[in-house]
């Protein structure tokens, strides 16, 4: 499992309050007394997979250091509608600040384990596992694949320089599929996998051929996949990549592959909805 990188989270959190906040809360500032005490009870609106909960807990201490919080689902949990994640308590101006942007990163995060959870449920069974890709919003790359992992799916490369992955724009540079895994092969340290991309059913035999440790099949068929695995006869793991849904994923599961990424999992998870209900305490 990723560790949380906390120096890097409070970098972004400081970035997303300054956003949200600009030269001060204006409503709040007008509408709500400082003196005003409350506790804000934070509940899931449907079934999730809980990611960020303690993110969101240091938004509402940086706001307001004094605030008491209970967390009552850490991340990883398994929650139904109507489940409550934390307790949250203190000045309510403080809180009512911090409210927007802990639960924008909340959501953002539980969306993304929730949604991971579903494609590797969808595969269950078939022996394939299922992998995020690069494709995270800018600043949100390491938090995106923490998410993915709380939902069961697997790592794929957290940045350009711990894998390498011959790509088609690579291929083309380099004059042939053989040409840059050889390339590769000369330049990579011994215990580095090299994948490569492979649009047509010619370039994996050829890629077979080279030495290629893994192979990507960029957008093929179901029937295409088949073949491909027919062709490798587990001689080089396969990863099937590129246009995968959570309506389509189960299909090219069943066609035998290792791997399946997709990058609908990070880059447009439906957000979780969380809601926040204050109780002003007298």
């Amino acid at each position: 499992m990723l560790a949380l990188d906390w120096d890097e989270i409070a970098q972004l959190v400081d970035i997303a309050l300054a956003e949200d906040i600009g030269n001060g809360d204006l409503t709040t500032s007008v509408a709500i007394p400082d003196s005003v005490r409350g506790e804000f009870i934070m509940n899931v609106r449907h079934a999730v997979v809980v990611a960020g909960i303690d993110i969101a807990a240091y938004v509402f201490r940086t706001v307001s250091p004094e605030c008491e919080i209970d967390i009552m689902s850490k991340d990883g949990a398994r929650l139904k509608a109507g489940d409550t994640m934390a307790r949250i308590s203190g000045e309510a101006a403080g809180l009512l600040t911090a409210e927007r942007t802990a639960l924008n990163i909340l959501q953002l995060l539980t969306g993304i384990a929730t949604y991971a959870e579903q494609f590797v449920q969808e595969i269950k069974g078939t022996g394939a596992v299922m992998v995020d890709t690069r494709k995270t919003i800018p600043g949100y790359r390491a938090l995106s694949k923490y998410a993915t992992q709380l939902g069961g799916v697997r790592n794929h490369r957290i940045r350009l320089d711990d894998g390498v992955l011959i790509k088609d724009n690579h291929i083309s540079v380099a004059g042939s599929v053989t040409a840059a895994i050889v390339g590769a092969q000369q330049g990579t340290p011994l215990l580095t996998k090299i994948e490569v991309e492979c649009d047509t059913l010619d370039q994996v035999s050829e890629a077979i051929d080279a030495g290629a440790d893994m192979i990507l099949l960029d957008n093929m068929s179901v029937d295409n996949l088949r073949s491909a695995v027919s062709m490798s006869a587990g001689r080089v793991p396969l990863e099937a990549s590129g246009g995968v849904t959570i309506d389509t994923v189960r299909a090219i599961a069943e066609t035998g592959v290792n791997y399946i990424s997709s990058g609908r999992i990070t880059q447009s998870p439906p957000p979780a909805d969380i809601g926040m209900d204050v109780r002003l305490e007298s």
